[in-house]
């Protein structure tokens, strides 16, 4: 409460303070001044320019995946199945995630984002521009449309752990503008794409090719909006990750955090994790007698330190909620009189935009609410995927609105887990190992995205079966 009345005093003349505006000791302050001291002191030390740069990252980068997703049916006609879409979408941004930390150090992010930029209006133009779907010839209609996709899903995964790995440099600001962009992305890219392609009356092509210039958006933020000058403080290597420096030549996070509560030093958390990732080996930043395959190997055991504490809870998660999202939803339908809905094939984009707005609050409310036990959200998202495959099966939950809460649920959890994977990462890792942990974490989510596609695809068919062999064959009318 002291912190309430010191926000008062400066910020309100003597002359205006009455003790009755300061709050009783012990006693909560629900007034205005105290909710806006309190948010005050929350997002103190945050730089708007960060902020406003990383959440258009988030947003850019993401959204074009979305868009594609959201476009599956358009792109490769009623007989192929989706999940290719998906898969394609997917896989190789999951083998990007895989390897790329390992060398992408080396590459400055001046020239990363270029190439993003390049490979995601590249991937758009040709999906947008190649023949339309032709059902007499659909392996010449869907090749170039594929291999589109697979430009834009490099591009994302690319960037993805480039931007994770930059917040390295901007610190817990960043990361949470970061978060809050990447889940405003799945709104925006399917609530845009639903809205121009149904209600505005753009053509599929129009709304496609449009789309292809969004990457401009990510240039501008970068090389206009963000400041760079954390960046000239960073020293990069030809064979390794480098420590944040700051002006006096101490390794630091904290040139890019001063100000932001809860800021713990660099040897503290050293200390606290040596543990978890280990010392790196004999002066891993030394010139002399240092070899490309000295630090692959070293990050080979940092990527092995990660994997339980981080990689593991955030692969779960995804799996669970992904295996949900492809498989399992399409099977949670009711007779339409008992819902909402005109025609069945309204259950999944109805499921699918719960979902997007339970990840955009959860992947926003790292400056409000942390958790540090990464395991217990993660076993809490299979267990949502048990009790929807069992409903599916026996039909037991018997309104489609608790449907619609452990879908919004299982949104919240995603998205939390998401952030907060990345957010204890930052805080428990020390900051040499740090920005290569970031970008060589990401690989759990599009490795559980790439897991849950091809169980989805099984489950989807064999869940509607089951269904159509007890009497329920609302499966069949999509």
């Amino acid at each position: 409460m002291a912190s309430v009345a010191q926000e008062l005093s400066a910020t309100t003349p003597t002359s205006e303070v009455h003790p009755q505006m300061l709050p009783l000791p012990g006693a909560p302050d629900f007034s205005w001044a105290g909710f806006r001291a309190r948010f005050r002191a929350l997002f103190s030390g945050a730089d708007p320019r960060v902020c406003s740069a990383f959440w258009l990252f988030g947003l850019i980068n993401n959204v074009l995946y979305v868009i594609i997703l959201s476009s599956a049916l358009d792109l490769v006609g009623p007989d192929v199945p989706k999940g290719v879409v998906l898969l394609a979408d997917v896989v190789p941004s999951f083998f990007t995630k895989l390897c790329a930390p390992y060398f992408i150090h080396v590459v400055p992010y001046r020239i990363r984002i270029l190439i993003f930029a390049a490979l995601s209006s590249c991937g758009m133009l040709l999906i947008a521009l190649s023949p339309a779907y032709d059902p007499l010839n659909p392996d010449g209609s869907i090749s170039t449309k594929m291999f589109g996709v697979i430009l834009a899903s490099l591009s994302s995964g690319a960037g993805e752990l480039s931007f994770l790995g930059l917040t390295h440099f901007y610190g817990h600001f960043s990361l949470a503008a970061w978060g809050s962009g990447t889940g405003a992305a799945g709104l925006i890219g399917a609530g845009v794409y639903s809205l121009a392609t149904t209600f505005w009356g753009f053509s599929v092509r129009s709304t496609l090719l449009t789309s292809a210039f969004l990457p401009i958006v990510m240039l501008m933020s970068f090389f206009a909006l963000l400041p760079l000058g954390p960046l000239r403080h960073s020293l990069r290597s030809k064979t390794g990750y480098q420590p944040v420096h700051d002006e006096d030549g101490d390794s630091v996070n904290g040139v890019l955090e001063r100000g932001h509560r809860g800021q713990t030093d660099s040897r503290d958390i050293t200390d606290e994790t040596e543990g978890l990732l280990g010392r790196l080996e004999d002066n891993i930043l030394s010139d002399s007698g240092t070899t490309v395959w000295k630090h692959f190997k070293t990050n080979l055991k940092r990527a092995k330190g990660l994997f339980f504490p981080f990689m593991l809870p955030l692969l779960l998660v995804y799996i669970a909620e992904y295996t949900i999202n492809q498989g399992v939803s399409p099977t949670l339908l009711f007779p339409l009189d008992t819902t909402p809905f005109d025609e069945f094939r309204a259950f999944y984009p109805a499921y699918n935009a719960i979902y997007q707005i339970g990840v955009f609050i959860s992947r926003s409310s790292t400056p409000f609410f942390r958790i540090h036990h990464l395991y217990l959200p993660s076993f809490l998202q299979i267990l949502n995927l048990v009790v929807l495959t069992l409903h599916a099966m026996f039909n037991f939950i018997p309104s489609i609105y608790i449907i619609f809460a452990i879908i919004f649920w299982e949104g919240l959890l995603g998205g939390l887990v998401y952030v907060s994977t990345f957010a204890e990462i930052t805080d428990r890792v020390p900051v040499e190992d740090r920005e290569f942990s970031l970008g060589a974490t990401t690989v759990s989510d599009s490795g559980g995205i790439c897991i849950a596609g091809l169980l989805g695809m099984v489950l989807e068919v064999w869940l509607c079966s089951w269904q159509v062999s007890r009497g329920r064959d609302y499966c069949t009318k999509i």
